[in-house]
């Protein structure tokens, strides 16, 4: 087995937590380092030729602080360990967050840069014994499953001569769901003997659907819930809809494109989950049966976001 064959092999996605041993820390000088080196070889250069001992003592005393840099900063990355957490829902085309905690059982660490390959890396200061989080945020693009990447740590603490870094790869992923459509009032129909019917009017008996909010509605109605859940300013409209839920099917949206459809239904079960509506899912090769609450909204958009995708499993 060859050195990167091997390499490779030790840094598959590991489910943690993930330990930095010495088998796992590696160093080499940085580009400042090798100058540095260049000018302590030229300044022997000199004190050997003018037999200068205060010139040997100067350039002993440089190469002796650089090699105990070198024990420094693999010290600061000795011996952490790093957790990943369980990342929160995300929607296509907003950032991801992956959680990471370092815990430090040792001395304080300095300048510890963290980076996974988007954006600037995190540089922080790792307190002894506490748990110190950092947030790793990805863009996301489309929806299904978005693996986080390999995380590098780094550090060219104290003197910057050297480099000690190592590589971080967990076994976690994000679910992202499809990017919920502008607003649309909720379907209601008759699907697959569902007991829905009746027409929706202005009144106050049953709620309808939620529209969007107008100036000069009544405060009453605002759906105050759906607005912390970042939804936008909606309010309730109540109707004579004489019906005990609402099925969302693949056929009541009509756009054109698989995607555009995804994205409405997503749109919709957020706004009957928002207005307590009991409502189920209807689609090609699923069917969930009405409810409400966060585990049957989180069912359905798993469905949603997984749709048309074969889930090859984790690298």
């Amino acid at each position: 087995m060859s050195f990167w064959q091997r390499v490779l092999r030790r840094h598959r996605p590991e489910a943690g937590p993930i330990t930095l041993d010495r088998r796992r820390v590696y160093l080499l000088p940085t580009r400042s380092g090798l100058i540095f080196g260049v000018v302590l070889l030229a300044m022997l250069l000199g004190a050997i030729n003018y037999n200068n001992s205060l010139a040997y003592a100067l350039t002993f005393l440089l190469a002796s602080l650089s090699i105990v840099s070198v024990l420094h900063t693999f010290r600061n990355l000795h011996r952490l360990t790093f957790h990943a957490g369980h990342p929160p829902e995300v929607f296509a085309g907003g950032p991801v967050r992956f959680p990471l905690a370092i815990e430090n059982r040792a001395t304080e660490r300095f300048a510890v840069a963290i980076h996974h390959g988007h954006g600037e890396p995190v540089i922080t200061d790792i307190v002894q014994g506490e748990l110190h989080w950092v947030d790793l945020c990805l863009p996301t693009q489309r929806r299904g499953w978005l693996p986080l990447p390999r995380i590098t740590v780094s550090t060219i603490y104290p003197l910057g001569l050297f480099r000690a870094w190592s590589y971080l790869r967990f076994d976690v992923r994000a679910l992202v769901y499809p990017s919920p459509a502008p607003d649309q009032p909720l379907p209601i129909h008759d699907t697959d003997g569902g007991a829905t019917g009746g027409d929706i009017g202005r009144g106050n008996d049953d709620f309808a659907q939620l529209r969007p909010y107008h100036p000069g509605d009544s405060l009453h109605h605002v759906h105050w819930k759906a607005y912390a859940r970042e939804l936008g300013l909606v309010v309730k409209q109540f109707g004579a809809i004489h019906s005990t839920e609402v099925w969302l099917t693949w056929e009541s949206a009509t756009e054109r494109t698989i995607e555009e459809r995804l994205s409405q239904l997503c749109r919709w079960v957020l706004d009957a989950e928002a207005a307590g509506v009991t409502y189920g899912l209807l689609m090609p090769g699923h069917r969930v049966d009405p409810a409400r609450g966060e585990a049957h909204r989180r069912q359905c958009l798993e469905i949603l976001a997984l749709h048309g995708i074969v889930d090859a499993g984790h690298e």
